[in-house]
């Protein structure tokens, strides 16, 4: 770990479709003295967020350049088709990517997903955004396939999504520049792991303790001797070589 010195605070970005409230509210149980501040960043910024210096860590959506960048990789979200709730598409639980061939299919330029070429046909123009994506579709003029978080994002109560296979899958990671890790980056590093406050990563352990010596008993009932040691009493029947028997009465 490279900081010397705790920061004030700490500041952790994050890209749409993620939601860190869990993550947050541990880290205010267990830092209560640290505020932590949320950055909302878009897809393609997060990268250069981190690099620039205006975020500690950040919920990314991969690939990064890990040539500076460090990456824990979370969870893979499903990836969903976004279409009306008339289309023929919302009659099913699940379609594949061969299903839409006939269709138009929008690609925002800021698209998380990686594409060797996206299903159905092209649209004319490429959206801005996925939001605006989810505005034309909800206006007929084609569908839209997305990771699911985002479908969940921008939903609107006339629009509806279903899975969709053999199609790319997006992936989120935790993310921060690899020079810049922190005390506190680490902290969150196990906090993201699910790391217990008693966790000893990064602690000296314990040295064992010497065991308490038992106290000797007073009073009470003598201790009975071991077998086969001598008590200082002779044993019935010791001596004689015989037992006792009854004296006999005189004639």
């Amino acid at each position: 770990m490279t900081g010397s010195e705790t920061p004030s605070s700490f500041r952790l970005a994050y890209v749409p479709g993620v939601t860190p409230t869990k993550w947050v509210r541990i880290w205010n149980e267990r830092l209560p003295g640290v505020p932590l501040t949320l950055v909302g960043v878009p897809a393609d910024e997060a990268a250069r967020t981190l690099r620039g210096g205006d975020a500690d860590a950040g919920f990314v959506r991969l690939p990064v350049d890990r040539t500076d960048l460090s990456a824990i990789p979370l969870y893979t979200e499903t990836t969903v088709v976004v279409v009306p709730k008339d289309h023929l598409v919302a009659a099913v639980d699940e379609v594949s990517a061969a299903d839409l061939a006939e269709e138009v299919v929008l690609h925002p330029l800021d698209d998380t997903l990686e594409w060797d070429r996206p299903p159905g046909l092209p649209a004319l123009e490429r959206p801005a955004t996925t939001e605006d994506a989810v505005e034309l579709v909800a206006a007929g003029m084609g569908l839209l396939v997305v990771p699911q978080s985002l479908a969940r994002l921008y939903h609107r109560k006339d629009l509806t999504y279903r899975p969709l296979s053999d199609v790319p899958e997006s992936r989120v990671a935790l993310s921060w520049p690899e020079e810049r890790t922190t005390d506190l980056v680490e902290e969150f590093i196990g906090i993201v792991r699910g790391r217990t406050v008693n966790s000893t990563r990064g602690r000296p352990p314990t040295p064992p303790q010497p065991k308490a010596k038992r106290p000797e008993k007073k009073g009470g009932a003598p201790r009975k001797p071991a077998a086969g040691k001598a008590t200082g009493k002779n044993p019935r029947g010791a001596s004689g070589g015989g037992k006792r028997g009854k004296p006999r009465r005189r004639p």
